[in-house]
């Protein structure tokens, strides 16, 4: 269950800026992976934070507004397809959390640096005392926080490529890897957004036909 336990530990010991860090994005076939680095106030629970994977959209986007509007600082981090591509998607996923980290800002702009992270599964090369929480968008108050911090934020990018590639359901499945998206796929081809180390099966799966249309990312 969600809880305070983590960070009422850390503050108990003084530290007022507790950052969660969570990403969204790690299993699409397309897109970047976005992630969000979140600072609460001491001794704020906002109800009803939660894993954001099992929030529904309308829930996530009222309290996407709510931590917004609380949160002492929140950064985010992205790493497009290109880069997941060269560096796979653990290592990009782990960039874009320090990137998040290092982005931290208050509401006037001012950068924030944390005293400790809270860090969904992973750690961050950064010079920050930290820990890996397994699990932790679903057990850890600041990460679910910044979990659906950065979900919102990557299903609005995901608005942003249905624009740009209409036909493939972008704003449906988000990118991950549904009958619809994959028929998309055999019968347009990939864009220049999907990510080339994910198709490897979908391109054994074509026929010589739909070959042709991986042949410039092969």
């Amino acid at each position: 269950m969600v809880s305070l336990d983590y960070e009422q530990r850390l503050w108990a010991n003084g530290l007022q800026y507790v950052a969660g860090c969570d990403e969204a994005g790690r299993g699409p076939l397309l897109g970047s992976v976005v992630a969000a680095a979140v600072i609460m106030p001491v001794g704020l629970c906002i109800e009803g934070v939660n894993d954001s994977k099992k929030l529904t959209p309308k829930k996530r986007e009222k309290l996407y507004s709510i931590i917004m509007e609380h949160a002492l600082a929140v950064g985010i981090g992205e790493v497009d397809s290109r880069l997941i591509d060269l560096i796979n998607i653990r290592q990009a996923s782990r960039l874009a959390m320090k990137m998040a980290v290092d982005d931290l800002k208050d509401r006037d702009g001012r950068p924030v640096t944390p005293q400790h992270l809270l860090i969904d599964g992973e750690t961050v090369d950064l010079d920050i005392p930290q820990d890996k929480i397994i699990h932790g968008d679903a057990l850890c108050h600041s990460i679910a926080a910044a979990s659906i911090v950065a979900k919102v934020i990557r299903d609005r990018r995901c608005l942003e490529w249905e624009e740009r590639f209409p036909g493939y359901g972008i704003a449906n499945h988000k990118g991950y890897s549904t009958r619809e998206h994959i028929e998309a796929l055999l019968k347009y081809g990939p864009t220049n957004i999907h990510r080339v180390s994910f198709l490897k099966k979908i391109m054994a799966r074509a026929t010589v036909e739909q070959q042709e249309l991986f042949k410039h990312i092969k």
